[in-house]
């Protein structure tokens, strides 16, 4: 019933949803160029042969598969892949990053008719589905063609549990469609059999298996040279908010290392310039990336407002503080800070990552801050106390690299759908 209903207001709704895309056009968060691919249009001609597609909400999501992907299609050599995203941040990620013989396409907006569209071009013979965003009209219409799907690295927060109890019809009929849900964590596992998934495995959770965030290795060794010895701290990928903080904090830290650099870098590069006039307009000394500034010995914050650099400043800073934990947003993935050596430092409001922060709290892997003071007393310590930092870093290296096997046993979870896809019977593509 709740599916119908649904159907229908996005099928009347047609007017109400072309207006808000053209809204997301103006701000900038569609991509003009490839807007067609949202409407069920495909960009490119689908590749001969077997197709797995893989779909993720966004950056944090993608990322996650990025390893499954490459391991697909090296164990596989006669199978493509199409991967699908609904941002143009995780667009350009995807482009950099994809191995031989798979390719990005957004997702098509959740209209049966962008749906079929997009269905009726890439005849998808399996399908896995990341984490947690349950379009209804896409996965039944890809159920409905009888497409094996997968959901990996599955996840449901307390909060998504609690709304999707409040249609139980909905969200078993959904999942209902998945031939295997994989939870990365048993909580998970558990709240997905409860929500009606009718068959459930916890290999864990693919974050694990992910590759260090990329960085170049001339750029590593110019700015590193820029900076020196400085004792320094990096704020990554913060939200509004946040950036005040950091410089206050900053401010507060600079009176007993006068020579202290706070990097900053926003989770929406697009951010930097008014998050630099805002801390120039607090007193402080601000270089920002994209403008080429450099980093001079008396600036005292770097706003790195680029794409893709990520890695390079975790790197370079061993104290890193997890942005989007002290505003109430959900947190973000604290793996990709201690798989490189910092130590981490974060908010109170880790819920997207509740199990992770609770395991990296508990070996000492990471430091939980209630707030701007704590924050604070927090990075002080670990800038004064070397000994106390390297332990730290050691104790999140170590945490990182803990599930190193959790992209195997996914592979085994996997196995039987791809060996079926060898097994005979033709392509999707011929259908």
């Amino acid at each position: 019933m709740m599916l119908s209903l649904y159907r229908a207001a996005t099928t009347v709704g047609a007017p109400l949803i072309h207006l808000y895309l053209a809204r997301r056009r103006s701000a900038g968060k569609e991509d003009r160029e490839r807007f067609g691919e949202r409407l069920g249009q495909a960009a490119l001609s689908r590749p001969q042969g077997r197709l797995v597609w893989a779909h993720a909400a966004s950056v944090g999501e993608s990322l996650s598969l990025l390893t499954l992907i490459g391991r697909l299609l090296e164990d596989r050599p006669g199978l493509h892949g199409l991967v699908t995203t609904g941002t143009v941040t995780s667009a350009r990620l995807m482009a950099e990053r994809l191995p031989a013989r798979a390719f990005h396409q957004y997702v098509p907006v959740d209209r049966v008719a962008y749906v079929r569209r997009f269905l009726d071009h890439w005849k998808p013979d399996l399908v896995l589905w990341a984490e947690s965003e349950f379009w209804p009209n896409l996965v039944s219409q890809t159920a409905a063609r009888r497409v094996p799907m997968v959901l990996v690295n599955g996840r449901v927060s307390a909060a998504s549990f609690a709304g999707w109890r409040r249609a139980p019809g909905l969200i078993r009929h959904l999942l209902g469609g998945f031939a295997l849900c994989l939870g990365q964590t048993e909580e998970d596992t558990a709240r997905l059999w409860r929500l009606g998934a009718p068959r459930v495995a916890c290999p864990g959770n693919l974050k694990f298996a992910a590759a260090a965030l990329p960085a170049d290795d001339a750029e590593i060794e110019r700015l590193g040279a820029a900076i020196g010895a400085r004792p320094r701290w990096l704020a990554a990928s913060t939200h509004p908010g946040e950036e005040e903080i950091a410089g206050r904090v900053h401010r507060r830290l600079a009176a007993g290392h006068p020579d202290l650099l706070t990097v900053i870098v926003p989770r929406h590069p697009d951010r930097g310039p008014a998050i630099a006039a805002d801390l120039r307009g607090a007193g402080l000394a601000v270089a920002v990336r994209s403008a080429g500034d450099a980093v001079a010995p008396r600036t005292g914050i770097y706003v790195a407002d680029t794409m893709g650099e990520l890695g390079l400043f975790y790197r370079l800073a061993d104290i890193a503080f997890m942005g989007k934990s002290l505003v109430p947003l959900g947190g973000q993935n604290a793996l990709e800070a201690a798989r490189l050596g910092c130590a981490v430092v974060q908010g109170p409001n880790v819920g997207n990552f509740a199990e992770m922060a609770r395991r990296m709290k508990e070996s000492g892997a990471a430091i939980e801050v209630a707030d701007e003071d704590g924050l604070a007393t927090a990075v002080g310590q670990l800038l004064d106390n070397g000994g106390e930092r390297a332990r730290r870093v050691q104790a999140a290296i170590s945490f990182a690299s803990a599930e190193a096997h959790v992209l195997d046993d996914v592979m085994a979870e996997l196995r039987p759908f791809l060996d079926a896809l060898h097994d005979g019977g033709e392509s999707h593509a011929g259908a």
